[in-house]
């Protein structure tokens, strides 16, 4: 099968690749690289893919790539995907999250894709005092960010059902691993402490996360796509659930660094408490289930950082004036 993946070199998306492309997939990526996107991520790869540098939101160079590779299936992964951004700068993620989505669904359907699956996340439901979400929970987004992905997520549902273009949803939760890009709070915490600068939290440290880490979330979107069913929605999480505050010092205790680095900042605007998915559907209909735990997964984390700190410091000298506008 010949498929198509967007944002393949992003965090999650290389890691599909990599998954696909070893178990017999033509792949073909599609990636604006963007800040967060990186063609380190699957240098290794690139003789044995077809790449394109493309912006989703350019409909007519997505055409002629359909054109010339004839996917059999997309695997859509392209997005803006940080909540203080899109606090910061909003239409940009409206753009590239809905107009993007917009432009792949159209063309999938016109060159009669056999499988579209939708990458959304588990912001899409908004916050949970207790409980978990199922794939039938109302829609709560309350960020920017969420919003741009409900609609995308809503976006694919409505083409499924109007107009009979094969889409699956896949809703993960919060994916952690080697590569993130420096600005989600694990990779954060680490180059903080490894550079013996202030680590900062919002508010008092106690929001709750989700946590998957990207090697399980990306078997889990291969599974869908060769046992998931049409229209159905998935919930991939971990079931690990963690304080961002335990997170840090769980990473602090790793690198033998002191928890007085810790600092806590003015909290988010619109910060949601606690997100919690119900994955049963997954584990039942795919057999799958996340095969790292949090405390192995990690460590090998925090282990690659170390090793690559070339690359990661190379990230944060493009942040700093980022995280005064964020963290102040």
């Amino acid at each position: 099968m010949k498929i198509l993946v967007t944002g393949g070199a992003g965090f999650i998306g290389s890691f599909f690749v990599r998954k696909a492309l070893s178990q017999g997939y033509e792949v073909c990526v599609v990636d604006k690289l963007t800040y967060a996107g990186d063609l380190r991520r699957i240098e290794d790869l690139l003789n044995k893919i077809k790449f394109y540098k493309a912006d989703i939101t350019n409909k007519e160079f997505l055409e002629y790539i359909f054109s010339k590779e004839k996917p059999q299936s997309v695997i859509h992964f392209a997005a803006e995907t940080h909540v203080d951004r899109s606090i910061l700068d909003p239409f940009l993620f409206l753009r590239t999250n809905i107009e993007g989505t917009y432009n792949l669904l159209e063309i999938s359907l016109r060159f009669e894709v056999n499988c579209f699956l939708n990458i959304t996340t588990d912001e899409v439901y908004g916050e949970i005092s207790e409980g978990n979400f199922t794939e039938e929970s109302p829609l709560k987004p309350n960020s920017p960010y969420a919003v741009s992905k409900a609609s995308q997520d809503l976006l694919g549902r409505a083409f499924s059902r109007t107009y009979g273009l094969p889409v699956i949803t896949v809703r993960p939760s919060n994916n952690y691993g080697p590569w993130q890009y420096p600005e989600k709070l694990i990779p954060v915490a680490i180059a903080k402490a490894l550079l013996e600068e202030p680590i900062p939290l919002y508010g008092d440290g106690s929001n709750i996360r989700e946590w998957l880490y990207v090697e399980d979330c990306a078997e889990a979107i291969l599974l869908i796509l060769e046992r998931g069913k049409d229209k159905e929605i998935y919930n991939i999480g971990s079931g690990v659930e963690k304080r961002n505050l335990e997170v840090v010092r769980s990473i602090l205790k790793v690198l033998k660094k002191s928890e007085n680095l810790i600092f806590f900042v003015k909290d988010r605007p619109g910060h949601d408490y606690r997100y919690s998915l119900d994955s049963s559907k997954a584990e039942k209909e795919l057999n799958w289930r996340p095969r790292f735990s949090f405390e192995e997964a990690l460590e090998h984390t925090i282990k690659w950082y170390v090793e690559h700190q070339d690359w990661l410091f190379e990230k944060v000298g493009y942040l700093k004036e980022y995280w005064k506008r964020v963290y102040g």
